[in-house]
């Protein structure tokens, strides 16, 4: 909207001319990201003109909250502005206006600014401006005067003097936090005589309030002999005791003020020969922050659920769960020191599409029902994971398919109340069709249940023996033979199908073939457990990498069957590509295609002199992440690396990242299968805790392995970091930077600071989602991936790697600013 025209010719801020209005719901928000994120402190103002916009000439009430506390009542016809300091807890800062019964909330202006962390103290709350004044001047400033644009209102006192200095003080405050201009900082209020007080008195409303004092001092008048010293004095109480130096600034901050009065008193002491003076003051009221936001995972799940289903209720604004009378429609929380969501209704909501994984993040949820709303695809298994669930509706939906096995367990053992009505196209039997659906049956048999698990095992128990007779056989093969026939899995197969995989004969070496493309073992390039790489070139000028399976390996041999099984039947643009093998008796070898830059870890390495940029960095983390998705979703059946680390992605020529090394891979036929082991598979730094207390090795295990290796892309430092004190893992390391919202100290040094802040904020988010203890807690590749490519494209989108802290200056009018009842002189 915009005011009235009758009131918009008047001298106010240009842009509070036009407003915003919200006629519907009770509370609705802002959602501000800064760069900086939490941790940090930040100017945060909203102004409002009323204007008449809408020509009823009723002023209307409202309150503003910042984040999940109360901040300010706004009310009243004139322009007026509400500005408040504070340091949010998370990454953003909602500011919210709250509809209280007296008129439609509405407002002009909402700034954001960051300040320097060491001004402002406070140890809980956030300060409230309620004044702030240039003393002794006729002119106010803000920006561009005030780099943190504060609004330093004009003030004069009758029967006080006002004194002032040309001189430029710029230089003598550049170390100055605080930065008060130097226009404001010229110019002073002064008493008369040396024995006289400088004294301001105000009254609240309000008994309770809790007061917060900044006074800010320049000597401008100190000449030889001369001394001003001052004792600073709030209600009787001598708060410091100052010596001024011509053009030194100087800043006395106050304690927390108590009462329904505020009585502030400046006196010369004994020895000073100039009486007391001020040059600005800055008065605030310490607003306390009674109430702790929605659990974080549980107010990122429930907003990626908002944004996913595109739901468009009046309630869904701000914190989920608070304050308690605010909460969203649909849900009930615990309200604990971080509340809970504890059930969740989004029955008849419109939903369409798939079950969205994030719901999977709502670890407290009690009951969930989805119910009577458009959902389609199968019934995701990590609704069997969520670890609070004993009530689940997802009946009257489109959802087709067979319900997970580990569902149907917590239905038939009584942990969990199931219902699956009114999906015609879902299977709740344990005799699912594989390709022609059909419609679910009521009851559920265990004994089928049973005789199918059986049927599988047996299955997996011929193919394991069907695969050590045809190694058996290959090691009496005819090295010369025109074709070879491999096994994957247990069965045979091509990429994403059933069948023979047909091996054309010059995929075979012989052992003499590869002596003489490596020019007789020449030129070592690595070295493993398994045994030397060396650098080769074939007949028509192919550089390879010929990997060589030592005899004295113990797991070589198995492993080197899983790596030739799997590289002969995937293949991905991120997947180092397996060119041939050699098997002959006890001369075996792989040859792969030939990475020219070598491997990730080598170029993380702090004695190399080549540092990788911030986005070629991202642009390996994709990579590796595309290669990795591939195997997890493009494979059937899903392929489980098991050792993803730095030191196994390779880069080729043009820096392009892909994954290698399978000896220890893994497929299983389902998703949500795992496998289970007591022997380490691996290497320590990138293993799966959950290996060390379960020894169930899965997807999420590579997820957390490639959340390692993102932290070593964006911190340079390796798993496992290694100091003449002893060693500590990377996520001991950068756990306490990450809870402080140093961003500066977590990103590799070496790249001086030329990258976009957002960007490496999002990485270390992206890199956080992998690495929670609990597998369930975990994001999925497809998630990961997504979210790289988007901070990849912060960082391209920048146009340049921006240096930290960089802010954009805008241009503010610097009309006076009449406030009312400012605090009287005496």
């Amino acid at each position: 909207m915009q005011v009235s025209t009758r009131v918009i010719d008047l001298p106010f801020q240009h842009q509070s001319k036009n407003l915003r209005t919200f006629p519907n719901g009770t509370r609705n928000c802002y959602t501000l990201t800064p760069d900086e994120g939490r941790g940090n402190t930040y100017l945060v103002r909203a102004s409002f003109w009323y204007g008449y916009y809408d020509g009823k000439n009723q002023t209307p009430a409202f309150d503003l909250h910042i984040d999940v506390n109360y901040w300010s009542t706004v009310d009243s016809t004139s322009w007026i502005y509400e500005e408040i300091i504070y340091t949010p807890p998370r990454d953003y800062i909602q500011v919210c206006l709250v509809n209280t019964g007296s008129g439609v909330p509405f407002i002009s202006t909402l700034e954001l600014r960051l300040l320097d962390n060491s001004t402002y103290q406070i140890n809980s709350g956030a300060l409230v401006t309620m004044w702030r004044f240039n003393l002794g001047s006729i002119d106010t400033y803000r920006h561009p005067q005030d780099v943190y644009d504060r609004i330093w209102a004009n003030k004069t006192y009758e029967g006080w003097s006002s004194v002032s200095n040309t001189t430029a003080i710029v230089t003598s405050i550049s170390n100055d936090a605080y930065k008060v201009p130097p226009e404001v900082l010229m110019t002073a209020t002064q008493v008369q005589n040396v024995t006289d007080l400088l004294s301001l008195f105000w009254k609240s409303e309000n008994s309770t309030t809790v007061w917060s004092v900044y006074f800010h001092f320049v000597e401008l008048q100190l000449q030889e002999n001369d001394i001003r010293e001052l004792t600073v004095n709030v209600l009787n109480e001598s708060v410091k005791t100052v010596m001024l130096e011509n053009l030194k600034p100087v800043t006395i901050a106050s304690f927390p003020i108590a009462g329904l009065s505020l009585d502030l008193t400046i006196k010369a002491t004994d020895r000073s020969t100039l009486p007391p003076l001020l040059n600005a003051l800055e008065i605030f009221h310490v607003s306390p922050l009674p109430n702790s936001p929605t659990f974080l995972d549980d107010f990122n799940a429930m907003y990626d659920i908002k944004r996913t289903y595109g739901v468009i209720r009046a309630s869904w604004q701000g914190d989920p769960c608070v304050p308690m009378q605010y909460s969203w429609s649909g849900l009930h929380c615990s309200h604990d020191s971080s509340p809970r969501i504890v059930s969740l209704n989004l029955s008849s909501s419109g939903l369409k599409g798939l079950i969205a994984t994030s719901i999977s993040n709502l670890t407290a949820v009690v009951s969930l029902d989805l119910s009577n709303n458009s959902l389609t695809g199968s019934v995701p298994d990590f609704l069997a994971q969520m670890p609070s669930l004993e009530v689940l509706s997802l009946s009257g939906n489109d959802l087709n398919g067979s319900v997970p096995q580990t569902l149907l367990k917590k239905w038939t053992d009584g942990s969990l109340r199931l219902s699956l009505d009114g999906n015609p196209n879902l299977c709740q039997s344990d005799n699912c069709p594989t390709s022609n659906v059909q419609p679910k049956k009521k009851g559920i048999s265990i004994a089928p249940i049973i005789a199918s698990v059986a049927a599988v095992l047996a299955l997996i128990l011929l193919g394991a023996l069907a695969v050590l007779w045809i190694i058996k056989r290959r090691q009496i093969q005819n090295a010369a033979a025109n074709t070879t026939t491999t096994t994957f899995g247990g069965s045979t197969g091509t990429q994403g199908s059933t069948g023979t995989l047909r091996l054309s004969k010059n995929q075979h070496f012989t052992s003499t073939e590869v002596a003489r493309i490596t020019d007789n073992f020449r030129t070592v390039i690595g070295e493993g457990g398994f045994g030397k790489v060396y650098f080769g070139r074939l007949d028509n000028g192919t550089e390879v990498a010929v990997k060589m399976l030592s005899q004295s390996s113990k797991q070589g041999y198995k492993q080197f069957h899983t790596e030739a099984q799997l590289l002969m039947v995937v293949h991905h643009r991120n997947l180092v590509s397996l060119i041939g093998y050699c098997e002959e008796f006890e001369n075996m070898a792989l040859i792969y295609e030939f990475m020219s830059n070598g491997n990730v870890r080598q170029h993380l390495s702090a004695h190399n002199p080549n540092v990788l940029s911030w986005s070629q960095r991202l642009q390996i983390a994709v990579d590796a992440a595309q290669g990795l998705e591939y195997l997890h979703n493009g494979c059937k059946p899903p392929i489980i690396h098991r050792d993803l680390k730095t030191p196994n992605i390779l880069l080729n020529e043009n820096m392009q990242a892909k994954i290698c090394d399978f000896g220890l891979s893994k497929a299983f036929v389902r998703e949500q299968d795992s496998y289970i082991s007591t022997c380490p598979a691996g290497t320590p730094g990138y293993l799966d805790p959950e290996f060390h207390i379960l020894g169930h090795s899965s997807q999420k295990s590579d997820i957390y392995s490639f959340g390692i290796v993102l932290f070593e892309l964006i911190t340079g430092h390796p798993a496992i970091i290694r100091s003449p004190e002893g060693s500590m893992h990377i996520l001991q390391w950068v756990t306490p930077l990450i809870e402080r919202g140093d961003i500066q100290s977590i990103v590799d040094p070496r790249l001086n600071d030329q990258f976009n802040i957002g960007s490496a904020r999002k990485a270390v988010e992206i890199a956080m989602s992998c690495v929670p203890t609990k597998v369930v807690q975990r994001a999925d590749i497809n998630r990961v991936l997504s979210e790289l490519k988007e901070s990849l494209t912060v960082e391209i989108s920048s146009g340049r790697s921006q240096r930290m802290g960089n802010s954009k200056s805008s241009e503010f009018d610097t009309t006076a600013i009449e406030l009312d009842s400012p605090p009287s002189a005496r």
